[in-house]
């Protein structure tokens, strides 16, 4: 049965792998980048190369987080039902640190960009009966500290990266507990696939970008996968494992929570 499926930063990298698999098969795909250029050159592309003509697309850049919540309103608009959601937009080094706000582009991007999309998505989420949300993490997570995700302390680039990461790994955890019926899984797609992020942070990658694709194609879609809510998968091992300590604190959940409501209440 075809899906209608969401991938956010699926211009480029595993998330446009992604979406061709996922096209390839007939599902209705969605994919979001910053630019319409871009967003029109790939829709055309799939198009292309699948033969599937349901294939569209949206523009918003995650470092504006009114463009997020007004994106998240079109795609409302745009479906009734929404079967997966995969939150793949990511970012790790940055011409600039922070944003408008003054907020570091890491959880920006990495967290609250995606906390801030599927909260506002959770009701079409909901009309579906067996909907899925998939919640790029990734292998480098550390405690979050609080003033830093508030924007008042500086941290270095690969510092910001992995507290985003844990971020949305904690809050991973606490959306599939609030909503039982929406299947919502972390996982980190492999360490240094071969994709454009990591060639400008590192400049090298041990595994292809297909490494990540198949496992987000398959957490998308996968039966095998249908009970594993509230799990963190871990593709470096290939199979579900823990995740930081912290994801599983519900003292240090409930704060970072807190802290993100007030920072969301200043800018939406």
């Amino acid at each position: 049965m075809s899906k209608t499926i969401v991938i956010t930063g699926s211009t480029d990298g595993i998330g446009k792998l992604t979406a061709l698999k996922l096209a390839e098969d007939g599902h209705q795909v969605y994919i979001h980048g910053r630019s319409e250029h871009k967003v029109s050159k790939v829709i055309e592309e799939i198009k292309s190369v699948t033969k599937n003509q349901n294939i569209f697309g949206f523009i918003a850049d995650f470092s504006d987080l009114q463009q997020v919540d007004s994106l998240a309103s079109k795609i409302k608009d745009t479906v009734d039902q929404l079967d997966v959601l995969i939150n793949n937009a990511g970012v790790f080094k940055s011409a600039s640190q922070k944003n408008e706000n003054g907020l570091d582009l890491r959880f920006v991007v990495n967290y609250l960009a995606p906390h801030i999309l599927t909260q506002k998505l959770t009701p079409v989420l909901n009309n579906s009966s067996k909907s899925r949300v998939i919640n790029l993490s990734s292998a480098a997570q550390s405690e979050v500290v609080l003033k830093a995700l508030e924007g008042s302390l500086d941290l270095t680039t690969q510092e910001a990266y992995a507290q985003s990461k844990l971020a949305l790994t904690m809050w991973s955890f606490n959306y599939a507990k609030a909503h039982k019926n929406i299947n919502t899984i972390a996982v980190n797609p492999g360490s240094l696939l071969n994709t454009k992020m990591v060639k400008e942070a590192y400049g090298n990658h041990w595994s292809s970008a297909d490494k990540g694709a198949n496992i987000l194609y398959d957490l998308a879609i996968s039966e095998k996968f249908g009970t594993k809510s509230g799990s963190y998968f871990d593709n470096d091992r290939g199979d579900f494992n823990n995740a930081h300590p912290d994801a599983y604190n519900d003292e240090k959940i409930n704060a970072l929570l807190s802290v993100t409501e007030t920072i969301l209440a200043k800018i939406l």
